[in-house]
């Protein structure tokens, strides 16, 4: 009796899992989560033949399902998805999908149809016990695969732009990784009442893993204090902040804006000083005037590299930060997202600021805030390119073409 009850609270956790993620899914729709979802319904699919079995005996129909399912699908659909989510290159993504549409089918229909020998029990069967030397190969084949690809994945992550992003795309090919082993080992070597254990326990490894992915982590922020490279900060929008996270915005809020007071009021009295400098200076003299001092507008260049279907997603959230940087931003002279028709899974934001201190007011501001927590989804990399004017020629209507207020 402890072998089913076992059993059944293993069918009920993979359901509610596969329901759960089915869930965020549907609020989240990234290929990675579908795919991710796609690999518990299979789990639960398969311990749901395995409780029968424990129920009333195992036989050739429910130790196909328990291999299909928990054997087969659950560990390539998990490394599949876990790619999606490591991987931003679309060519590599997409030989991928080819490579386990040939490694889902095939094997399918060889589990499905070869013959099974052996006598059953109520333990999970393992693999070797009952499927000849075909079904075995198609099964290694597609294992080899899965730990291949996420031992690649795992190199991918550690090679993400920022320490806190790598560790944690790390621990969630890591904890993917776990439970496609576990699964793998289940149903190849059976183990009894611990494989039934250790079968809850991939299930809550694939769970932890699908959240993680769903929750990026927070950049540290500041101009040459170990700024992030990526954009816009992936912090919550005001109203995602706490009490102590909120006294210290206002308190950099007060302090830029005392700044650019204090800037102001230099600038109007260096300015009356020099027009009545160069009134007596034109009557004294005729040489030409001093050379003009450099321009202090600064741009900003940032390519996002967008996830497959996350195009229309981040296009929403910066048809959103634009209408806010238009209306609440006097000093960002222009910003403008582009997209790139060579290139449909990249967008390129251009910025053009005041000046220096009219650039860190931009980065302060709470559209600001939410346009990278909300949008951090659907991208998988970013480039910033910081540029200093040194000449420029432009229409007089050119902000107000660009961004119509």
């Amino acid at each position: 009796m402890v072998e089913v009850a076992l059993a059944f609270v293993c069918a009920l956790v993979a359901w509610s899992a596969a329901a759960a993620l089915i869930a965020r899914t549907l609020r989240e729709p990234h290929t990675y989560a579908k795919v991710l979802a796609g690999s518990a319904v299979s789990v639960a699919v398969a311990l749901s033949a395995a409780f029968i079995g424990a129920l009333l005996g195992f036989s050739g129909p429910a130790f196909r399902l328990l291999q299909i399912g928990a054997g087969l699908l659950g560990p390539l659909l998990a490394a599949w998805g876990t790619a999606e989510y490591a991987v931003a290159s679309a060519r590599t993504r997409f030989g991928l999908r080819l490579a386990v549409a040939v490694l889902s089918v095939v094997p399918v229909v060889v589990l499905a149809l070869d013959p099974v020998r052996g006598n059953f029990g109520r333990d999970y069967p393992a693999m070797s016990d009952h499927y000849d030397l075909i079904p075995g190969i198609a099964l290694a084949a597609v294992h080899i695969f899965s730990a291949g690809l996420l031992l690649a994945c795992a190199v991918v992550a550690a090679r993400a732009e920022g320490r806190r992003t790598a560790g944690h795309r790390l621990s969630v090919v890591g904890l993917i990784a776990l439970a496609v082993l576990l699964e793998i080992a289940i149903t190849r070597l059976g183990l009894g009442m611990l494989g039934q254990v250790l079968m809850a326990g991939a299930l809550g490894a694939l769970w932890t893993g699908f959240v993680r992915a769903q929750n990026p982590p927070e950049e540290p922020r500041g101009r040459r204090r170990g700024r992030r490279r990526s954009g816009a900060p992936r912090s919550g929008g005001a109203d995602d902040l706490d009490g102590h996270d909120r006294e210290d915005r206002d308190e950099g809020d007060d302090e830029v804006w005392g700044r650019r007071r204090k800037r102001t009021e230099d600038e109007h009295y260096d300015d009356g000083y020099r027009d009545d400098y160069a009134d007596g200076y034109e009557d004294g003299y005729d040489e030409p005037p001093a050379p003009r001092a450099p321009s202090r507008l600064r741009g900003v260049i940032t390519i996002y590299t967008l996830a497959g279907g996350g195009a229309d997603g981040f296009d929403d959230c910066a048809d959103l930060v634009v209408d806010e940087v238009a209306r609440r931003e006097p000093d960002t002279l222009l910003f403008a997202c582009h997209t790139v028709p060579s290139a449909p899974l990249q967008r390129i934001v251009y910025a053009i600021y005041r000046d220096e201190l009219a650039l860190e007011e931009h980065e302060q501001q709470p559209h600001v805030r939410e346009f990278a927590r909300r949008s951090a989804h659907f991208v998988t990399a970013t480039n910033v390119i910081e540029l200093a004017l040194s000449g420029a020629s432009a229409t007089d209507n050119l902000a107000d073409m660009l961004m119509p207020r």
